[in-house]
């Protein structure tokens, strides 16, 4: 079966998924993408660039897989002589309905409209599922908290809100956790250092950095002993948090800003703990990159966390509010080779 999949903003999980799903599957895959920047634009004018890129390619496809950032209905319209008889998926990492917007209203993606949400771009979302054939969320809780919301948008307008619309939504919705795909090695051994911590999230107000660093504070006063790597996606705007965290924490750092993949994955086979505070997750795939690595993981009991890890391991793993967090990285900073030893990394799915 030939597919192709269309991804107008590739990178981060969008471009890791897409081609992890092309290099694993056995169905013939195509690639229509176009550069991780500018979504805004990527959601409005996406669809018609990648409508007269597709118009080059002499392949007929037996399915199209859209991403989020698609608008799927434009492309659809636009491609209707070449395609009225595809069928159509539309896969979603992430949505602009349950972004959570930042507290300070000059800041972040809806600055513009000084912290108010653009509903514009969540009916992008909205519409592109009712073209889609079949929808594919990338965790339970993405799904679950998609449509408690979108009743909410479809009732802010003032008549013919098709309402009922939801549940034929929800019938053609389903749960598909994103694939890791990274080499199968063994963790490095760090014999006689202390235990690394990583991050490896966006430097972003959605991670909650803030909450991090502080838990991070209160271990070093309270004379814990760790060392700190800061990986992650980094843009023009970021959090203040980690200029003050370089400066207080700097003869515990071994790393700080984007690394290349070969860094990257030298220091997932070093990190003892991967720790999120964040306020924002659908899926979660860097945390699940560095469990995979052998890290133990401390998270909160929230978002999508819960679904990664095996409910026999949440008591350990999972945290509720400030003092259970610190309990749990002072265990595991004192205690990292029984922290270590938890199998959580030869578990691959999602429960």
């Amino acid at each position: 079966m030939k597919v192709l999949l269309v991804s107008p903003y590739h990178g981060g999980s969008h471009q890791a998924w897409a081609e992890g799903y092309r290099k694993h599957s056995q169905n013939e895959v195509h690639l229509l993408t176009l550069p991780a920047r500018f979504w805004k634009w990527r959601m409005h004018g996406g669809a018609i660039t990648l409508t007269r890129k597709l118009s080059h390619l002499s392949t007929n496809f037996s399915v199209i897989l859209a991403t989020d950032m698609l608008d799927l209905t434009t492309f659809l319209a636009l491609t209707r002589s070449s395609t009225y008889r595809t069928a159509t998926a539309l896969y979603l990492h992430e949505n602009q309905l349950t972004y959570p917007l930042p507290e300070d209203p000059t800041t972040g993606a809806m600055r513009r409209q000084l912290g108010e949400r653009d509903r514009h771009y969540a009916f992008i979302n909205y519409a592109s599922m009712l073209a889609a054939d079949r929808i594919f969320f990338n965790s339970k809780y993405h799904m679950e908290s998609f449509f408690h919301e979108l009743r909410s948008l479809l009732k802010h307008f003032p008549e013919y809100r098709e309402l009922s619309g939801i549940q034929i939504l929800k019938r053609k919705s389903s749960v598909l956790p994103v694939g890791i795909n990274l080499p199968v090695t063994k963790p490095i051994p760090t014999k006689g250092q202390p235990p690394l911590i990583l991050w490896n999230q966006r430097w972003e107000y959605d991670k909650n950095p803030q909450e991090f660093f502080q838990a991070l504070y209160r271990a070093a006063n309270r004379n814990l002993d760790f060392r700190l790597a800061l990986c992650g996606e980094r843009f023009a705007r970021q959090p203040e948090d980690f200029q003050a965290a370089a400066q207080r924490l700097g003869p515990r750092l071994v790393h700080v800003g984007f690394s290349s993949r070969k860094e990257y994955l030298r220091l997932l086979r070093e990190t003892s703990i991967v720790l999120s505070t964040a306020i924002h997750e659908f899926f979660g795939i860097s945390i699940l990159e560095a469990i995979t690595y052998g890290a133990f993981p401390i998270l909160p009991r929230r978002l999508s966390y819960p679904e990664l890890i095996p409910r026999e391991f949440h008591s350990q793993c999972l945290y509720s509010n400030r003092e259970e967090l610190d309990l749990r990285l002072s265990w595991a900073l004192l205690q990292p080779h029984q922290a270590g030893s938890l199998d959580l990394h030869t578990w691959t799915g999602v429960n």
